[in-house]
């Protein structure tokens, strides 16, 4: 892999934001790019490769040694630094927690509906004038329906807390009274702020345990979080390299919020 200063000059169609195993979606043609915002810089390098025949963008969400909490981490300039790239897409492989005992650790939902309980996180681009951003239906319809492979489960709202703590037995039994399905720690503001600069956004949540309301025990923790994670790894990139190539290009007008209204960033 070769290493590329801070440049705007390398674009992708496609952009993965998950976590460091999916480097190894790409060959050794593949760049390491830095790029600085407006925003500060990015969580980590964004990496650049080919995937069947289409440029791919992967940045590692918590950083490239998992330095940064899901409350620290540098949303805005990370969806900054895709629209710079003249990214189009987003796939969001997650980890989640699961508020139905039906889907246990290693079920893959592809959510179509958002629930934010986050709390002090910037999660807009637009700090001055009158702006609104439709946000009813906040995952894109057509990458939604790309990562719709074979065993995933379609549908589902998933909630994003705070964090970095998990939540308590009487917080995850208030969420699945909601008709909740999923419970998370980044997919807030990522959706919003994709909407704003108009890139089609869909998570791929995968479960890696019940959350702790759900079942008997001594609730989640973290080890075992991202022991089942990299358990199901790479069955989960060959899903998300099946999105990749699924995935519609071209104008989305679902996702089209800014009529009339000056983007917060020149389009590329």
């Amino acid at each position: 892999m070769t290493s590329t200063p801070t440049t705007t000059s390398h674009r992708a169609d496609i952009a993965v934001i998950g976590g460091s195993g999916f480097y190894s979606f790409f060959g050794e043609d593949a760049q390491s790019v830095t790029i600085d915002t407006p925003y500060g810089s990015t969580s980590g390098p964004i990496t650049i490769g080919d995937v069947d025949g289409r440029t791919v963008a992967f940045l590692p969400r918590h950083g490239a040694r998992h330095e940064y909490s899901p409350h620290t981490l540098p949303y805005r300039a990370n969806m900054w630094a895709m629209r710079m790239l003249g990214v189009q897409r987003i796939f969001a492989p997650c980890a989640v927690g699961s508020l139905l005992p039906e889907y246990g650790p290693g079920t893959v939902v592809i959510p179509d509906q958002l629930v934010d309980r986050t709390s002090g996180r910037p999660q807009t681009y637009f700090d001055n004038g009158g702006i609104h951003v439709e946000f009813a239906d906040p995952y894109c319809a057509d990458l939604r329906a790309a990562a719709l492979q074979p065993g995933t489960v379609d549908g589902g709202t998933m909630v994003v807390v705070e964090g970095p703590r998990f939540s308590t037995r009487a917080e995850s039994q208030w969420y699945a009274r909601q008709g909740w399905t999923l419970v998370n720690m980044t997919g807030h503001p990522e959706a919003v702020l994709a909407r704003e600069l108009e890139l089609c956004y869909a998570p791929i949540a995968l479960v890696t345990d019940l959350d702790a309301g759900i079942e008997a025990g001594q609730g989640v923790r973290a080890v075992d979080v991202f022991a089942e994670f990299q358990k199901n790894i790479e069955p989960l990139k060959t899903l998300v390299r099946s999105a990749i190539s699924a995935a519609l290009m071209g104008p989305c007008e679902s996702c089209r919020v800014h009529e009339g209204v000056e983007l917060p960033i020149e389009l590329p």
